[in-house]
């Protein structure tokens, strides 16, 4: 069945173009039980132009009143499908248009069978992650092979279900995938409750993540305290003992090559003996801070138990092989992600923790280029802490590598999922590396210019509905949908969730009793350093 046209096409330019709507038509469309129909016409929601044989598609990004009862409208081309003869139903559409139409071309709403053929996904793989708005049947799906090949992106304020939301999708890939290589930065711990089952658990008690896998700009980042010109001399002595250090082990025996960046196990003491005997050489210009500087340090490292998960006498085994199979899920074994915990590691080397994993995914994809391909898909919830925009802060390490990754990774089969609340935190370069836009909420008028700046150009309109989603509504646009889309995700089962819900303090405040024993209970956690 046809509907009536509702008005006609004014004008045109290469992207969109204004239309003429009869004010009482589109009252009269409110009525209308398809809830695509009765919003079509509406800001946000799609209409239909007729172009000789084919249906032009577009969103209605702004209306205005041009006095007499008619509505003037500007509208963004979305793609373009033919119509079936003796349904007259849409078909064949596709993203991106051929031909345009001319001022006086007629303008019709879209119905629910309509936006059906708009969003099925065709045959490429794809998880669904929801319901397409307006419409309650009609399901939203992401490509997955588009989406990870160039990466993608979760934005969203706090408390709109972003966290919910990562785990809806990471669960998702992880039913299409059971044997696939998923590895999560996790800064808050409140992951683990949502894989319980269909993820291999890591935090300090047993990452077990051996010192000497960290490069030389790492170990810098450690061990090297002092800033100016100090800390070139520090580091050239850090890079001596250490080559010689790890040129100990046997490993190095065969290698023509041994750099400091070389993954080779080497002891701390040996690095501690190393830095000793150079400082009681008597050939040396310098005098012995700098070199007492770095003993300090590494006592320091090695006495203290909050870095034991790294820094323990334990570690020097050659584990690299046994390391990687455990946490890039080699094999999966039907647990395809790895959800690496890094809420109890001391907060001056969590950037260098996330650092390592990081660069290690990148070096594994470049060194096994020769064998089978994994892929593997690193998540880094929080990634405005790691890449943010100013280039002074610390963490230079895990910056660059993620940049890196951003822009080679596709290359050689690596995958970057970001999870922000600000994205106008993040480096420019690496938000725009994200073919993937999944936008949810963002109140805060900076994060929503950067936002549409990273855009493609047709979602623009889309975008201006982000203040006014609701929580668990997101819009997702770029390379993981055909079109632009606002869905409304899927309920996750309570067992699945995050632990990140928001306190309810009018309830919690209601409650009394036991606080004495559970002050002390916390007051000895505390001191103990242990959970």
């Amino acid at each position: 069945m046809r509907h009536e046209p509702i008005g006609y096409v004014t004008e045109i330019s290469g992207g969109g173009a204004k239309i003429q709507i009869e004010g009482q038509r589109l009252r009269d469309l409110g009525a209308n039980p398809d809830p695509s129909v009765a919003l079509s016409g509406q800001v946000g929601s799609q209409i239909k132009l007729e172009v000789g044989k084919h249906w032009l598609l577009a969103n209605v990004r702004n209306l205005r009143t041009d006095g007499a009862d008619l509505v003037v409208a500007e509208i963004d081309f979305l793609g373009e499908g033919d119509e079936h003869e003796q349904t007259g139903k849409l078909i064949n559409f596709k993203r991106g248009i051929t031909s345009y139409p001319i001022p006086g071309n007629r303008v019709f709403p879209v119905t629910g069978e309509d936006l059906k053929q708009m969003f099925a996904a065709d045959d490429r793989a794809n998880i669904e992650i929801g319901t397409v708005y307006p419409t309650k049947d009609v399901r939203g799906a992401l490509y997955v092979d588009a989406m990870l090949g160039k990466h993608f992106a979760l934005l969203g304020s706090t408390g709109t279900g972003k966290s919910t939301s990562a785990a809806l999708i990471m669960h998702r890939i992880c039913e299409l995938a059971p044997e696939g290589h998923i590895v999560m930065i996790d800064p808050h711990g409140e992951y683990s409750a949502a894989f319980k089952g269909t993820g291999e658990l890591f935090n300090v008690d047993n990452l077990a993540m051996p010192y000497w896998l960290m490069n030389f700009e790492e170990h810098c980042e450690v061990m090297i305290t002092s800033s100016g010109a100090d800390k070139q001399t520090d580091a050239d002595i850090l890079a001596k003992c250490l080559l010689h250090a790890r040129s100990k082990n046997r490993a190095a025996e065969g290698l023509s090559k041994l750099t400091v960046d070389s993954p080779i196990p080497y002891t701390l003491s040996d690095l501690s003996n190393s830095i000793q005997n150079e400082m009681g050489l008597l050939n040396k210009a310098t005098d012995t801070a700098p070199y007492m500087r770095l003993k300090t340090k590494l006592d320091e490292l090695k006495a203290d138990p909050r870095y034991s998960f790294m820094f323990s006498g334990m570690l020097v085994a050659d584990t690299m092989t046994g390391f990687i199979s455990k946490i890039f899920r080699l094999p999966a074994k039907g647990k395809p992600i790895s959800i690496v915990d890094v809420s109890g590691v001391p907060s001056d080397i969590t950037s260098v923790v996330v650092a390592v994993l990081s660069r290690l995914v990148f070096d594994y994809a470049i060194w096994s280029r020769n064998e089978l391909q994994r892929p593997v898909l690193l998540v880094c919830e929080e990634a405005h802490r790691y890449v943010p925009s100013d280039k002074t802060s610390s963490g230079q390490a895990v910056r660059k590598i993620l940049e890196r990754i951003a822009k080679e990774g596709r290359k050689y089969g690596v995958s970057l999922g970001l999870i922000t609340q600000r994205p106008s935190d993040l480096a420019e370069g690496v938000l725009s590396q994200c073919g993937t836009i999944i936008a949810m909420r963002l109140n805060n008028e900076r994060d929503q210019h950067f936002v549409k700046a990273a855009m493609p150009e047709g979602a623009r309109g889309f975008l201006d509905v982000i203040p006014a989603l609701r929580n668990r509504e997101c819009i997702v646009c770029g390379e993981g949908v055909s079109i632009p889309i606002r869905v409304a995700f899927d309920e996750l089962e309570h067992s699945r969730r995050p632990a990140s819900s928001d306190p309810l303090f009018s309830e919690l405040w209601k409650q009394t009793g036991e606080e004495e024993a559970m002050v002390a209970r916390v007051v000895k956690r505390w001191r103990a350093q242990g959970r």
